[in-house]
């Protein structure tokens, strides 16, 4: 896309309710995010680094939300970098201070999470339009760098103000069992969780990130200025992260848009549909084919896809980005043969 287009012509765009248009528009910001922010090139050994490293692989799942706009969830893999018992190694017993200061001013520097100018100062500004609607801050001619900072200051406030302080609501406590047990919100954001360091504990090697406000999602103040959409960008540093974070996308991969309750519906639709099985007028195969091709449409009758999905695949966007080709695994194949040549009970 031509770069030089107006800021009120890619509004417009947006704003025509085309879902086409909102496709295109997501995968237009998703591969510049890649191509400019991570700067991956890798036909480019020696292109500078991103704003988060030298970034060696991605992978980013695509998903809806519940009024159909699209957002994506992304795995990045940054160069050098070491695996969580590799960082544990280095960080116990106090043996590598060096590494620990650089590890630890390292994340400092790339994850924020305080409103820049103060929630008050954000607040006087509410009356503006919504800074997502904006195009980014851009120097104008002649401008100094003390006008040029201020004002993208004031512009990163009112966008970690309006999409990254979180607002508890029922969807926060939906885990909340009632009674004296503690209403905790399960995103574990509240005002009383903020730490004004990033510390250390040298015995295990467990990192725990500063958070100056406990009510912001921690965030990339350069991304978000790019991208101007709430983001939450997370660091994995640790056996346990690593694997609940391998959980997440792979449930994101696999997971079905059709709710389980409407499924079952569904099928016990098409089930009644067949009605009762006659021996003189279909043989059993026939009747069982009968059975899948009413369930199978049934299925896909009442699947749920919102019109930017539909855009999405019709131009061929797909619904994921990664940097590297794989060959698909037949998973219950490869399970059962290594169930065969180690078997172990505590699998099962």
């Amino acid at each position: 896309m031509d770069k030089d287009v107006s800021s009120s012509w890619v509004q417009s765009r947006l704003l025509s309710g085309n879902p086409f248009v909102g496709a295109e528009f997501f995968d237009l910001y998703i591969r510049a995010f890649i191509r400019t922010l991570l700067a991956y090139d890798p036909d480019k050994s020696d292109k500078e680094p991103g704003i988060l490293g030298r970034v060696s692989a991605y992978y980013g799942c695509v998903e809806a939300q519940g009024r159909g706009s699209l957002h994506c969830h992304m795995l990045i893999w940054l160069e050098g970098g070491l695996n969580p018992n590799e960082i544990r190694d280095r960080l116990v017993n106090g043996q590598e201070a060096g590494f620990r200061e650089c590890l630890v001013r390292y994340l400092d520097d790339t994850i924020a999470t305080h409103i820049p100018l103060g929630p008050e100062s954000a607040r006087l500004q509410s009356d503006k339009p919504h800074p997502c609607h904006l195009r980014h801050v851009r120097r104008l001619s002649g401008e100094t760098d003390v006008s040029y900072n201020k004002r993208l200051l004031a512009d990163l406030s009112q966008l970690v103000y309006k999409t990254q302080l979180h607002i508890h609501s029922h969807t926060c406590y939906k885990y909340w069992k009632g009674g004296s047990a503690p209403k905790t919100c399960r995103f574990e954001l509240d005002q009383s969780n903020s730490r004004e360091n990033t510390t250390v504990d040298t015995t295990t090697g467990e990192l725990t990130l500063r958070q100056l406000n406990g009510l912001v999602n921690p965030y990339n103040p350069t991304i978000l200025s790019a991208l101007r959409c709430n983001m939450d960008i997370k660091f994995i540093g640790s056996g346990t992260s690593a694997k609940a974070i391998l959980y997440y996308i792979t449930d994101y991969i696999t997971k079905s848009q059709l709710k389980a309750h409407i499924a079952f519906g569904a099928l016990d639709v098409a089930i009644k549909k067949v009605g009762v099985y006659k021996r003189e007028e279909s043989s059993i195969a026939e009747r069982g084919k009968q059975l899948l091709n009413k369930c199978a449409y049934a299925m896909l009758s009442h699947q749920e896809l919102s019109a930017q999905q539909v855009a999405s695949f019709l131009m061929d966007y797909g619904d994921y980005y990664m940097s590297h080709r794989f060959k698909p695994l037949q998973w219950l194949h490869f399970e059962k043969f290594i169930d065969d040549q180690y078997h172990s009970n505590e699998c099962y």
